[in-house]
């Protein structure tokens, strides 16, 4: 049989043993348009791939000679450019994370929902033309890809590059995570990104939006601390009209709104067991259903998680779910702390000024070199996030080009007396003293960073909630709750309240 369409030669080797289910492969890709070549072992398609090469493998997991995983490998050796597609048993969690450990693109579970096969293969050829052309290997890129011209090379290249711009550094912590996103963005696997609060987890995950064959798709981020229990669920999955009182018209969850791209969820560890659950199902099933509806979404989301905690002791904890924690966890990236990349400090701190400056429309100003060794000698346990707070303060304060050590932040304990606040109150290491009134040891910390956040931001509580991960909602409950009152009148450049 010859191919209906012929607007794409790309060529795909199929792989499987129950000559039903083969030509029922066989005979959805040739009305796509692909070329077709078709085996019944591992041995089988070896011989294929020996003799020409492939854009695609879709091979079942279990053959009578090997295993899927056997073929990938042999691929993976051999350092072949196709991407493969795995067709798992039903409920077969081990099996899938293991194919995509072993360098599958995705897979798929039986009994296979066409729509999602079809998908599932444009993704991969897809992902087959973003690699040659963001390498520049034109030649060897399907036909498809090659009508996109020199545009489509710019544009690849341009997004790619620009999401490695922001992540500043050429210390060997940031060379190896930049070399592990262009490894694994290809990749339909979930990724967790572990790291320090502060670190930049969030721009690792969108450099490998960016560098995936899915950077023209939608890139959608979740904070999962910052959303209510009670809503989890309608904001995942989406709401019917009627579902609840005050649903008045349909709306989309984060599922749906990051169909055919990346779905970025910060702080997993976060989640309540109950909604755990819940996100494993839509992560197998690849289905969701939204609050009142009686049939389920398909959904086409790859899966960046994010997280400072330690998941393997929440695990043991039972905090969270060992099952969800293999899911997502199957390429990890580790984001150093800027105490473990230093030589990286005149870089960030250079980059971070300038980008002060191109928001405000002034002139760019420099540290100078006793400043910079100050900072360098600062813990600055909240990594590049607070040295960016750091250097806000400081271009607030200073009216020269060049900043000097008096404009860089005061010292902690200077900090919270600053504040107005015993200097009692100060956080101390836990050794130093237990607190006998928790909840009021708690409130002095948190009141000692709000107020700093305040200072430093001009009493914008807009710029301060933004620093500090908040909605102006949450930021405004929180000053009044700890009795924070702005100032009388705001300097140039407040919200005024807002």
């Amino acid at each position: 049989m010859t191919p209906v369409k012929t607007a794409d030669s790309s060529r795909i080797l199929v792989i499987d043993d129950e000559p039903d289910l083969r030509t029922l492969y066989e005979l959805t890709l040739l009305r796509e348009g692909y070329l077709v070549d078709v085996a019944a072992s591992v041995a089988e398609g070896l011989e294929h791939l020996a003799a020409q090469g492939y854009d695609l493998i879709i091979t079942d997991m279990r053959l009578p000679d090997s295993t899927g995983i056997d073929l990938l490998k042999a691929v993976r050796q051999q350092q072949r450019t196709e991407r493969c597609i795995v067709i798992t048993a039903f409920g077969s969690a081990e099996n899938a994370v293991e194919s995509l450990k072993a360098g599958a693109f995705d897979y798929l579970t039986k009994p296979v929902d066409l729509q999602q096969f079809r998908s599932a293969v444009t993704a991969a050829i897809l992902s087959n033309k973003v690699s040659a052309i963001s390498t520049g290997n034109v030649a060897e890129a399907p036909a498809v890809a090659r009508s996109g011209g020199h545009r489509a090379i710019s544009e690849t290249r341009t997004g790619a590059q620009q999401a490695f711009t922001r992540m500043v550094g050429d210390s060997p912590g940031m060379r190896n995570v930049r070399e592990r996103i262009v490894k694994v963005a290809r990749s339909m696997a979930p990724v967790m990104v572990q790291g320090e609060s502060g670190t930049g987890k969030e721009l690792v995950a969108n450099a490998l939006h960016a560098h995936s064959h899915r950077h023209a798709g939608p890139w959608i981020a979740v904070n999962c601390g910052a959303i209510p229990e009670n809503l989890l669920e309608a904001e995942f999955f989406g709401v019917r009209k009627g579902a609840y009182t005050g649903a008045s018209h349909d709306r989309q969850g984060f599922f749906q709104a990051a169909h055919g791209g990346t779905l970025f969820l910060d702080e997993i560890g976060d989640l309540p067991l109950s909604m755990q659950a819940k996100l494993l199902r839509a992560i197998q099933e690849r289905r969701v259903r939204p609050l009142g509806a009686s049939q389920e979404d398909a959904v086409d989301v790859r899966i960046v998680s994010a997280t400072h905690k330690d998941l393997s002791a929440e695990v043991l904890a039972r905090r969270f779910r060992q099952d969800l924690f293999y899911r997502l966890n199957v390429i990890e990236i580790t984001v150093p702390s800027l105490r473990e990349r230093m030589e990286d400090l005149p870089a960030l701190c250079a980059a971070i000024l300038q980008r002060i400056a191109a928001d405000s429309a002034g002139t760019p100003r420099h540290l100078s070199a006793a400043a910079l060794e100050r900072l360098s000698g600062m813990p600055l346990p909240g990594n590049v996030r607070e040295l960016e707070n750091l250097l806000h303060r400081a271009v607030a304060l200073s009216d020269d080009s060049e900043l000097e050590l008096q404009d860089l932040p005061l010292e902690p304990t200077e900090l919270v007396e600053s504040a107005g606040m015993p200097i009692d109150t100060a956080p101390q290491p836990l050794s130093a003293a237990l607190p006998n009134d928790l909840q009021g040891h708690l409130d002095a910390q948190e009141r000692a960073i709000l107020v700093r956040a305040l200072r430093e931001t001009g009493f914008n509580r807009t710029l301060a909630a933004k620093m500090l991960g908040l909605s102006l909602r949450q930021i405004r409950y929180r000053m009044e709750r700890l009795k924070i009152d702005a100032p009388e009148i705001y300097g140039e450049g407040s919200d005024h309240g807002g």
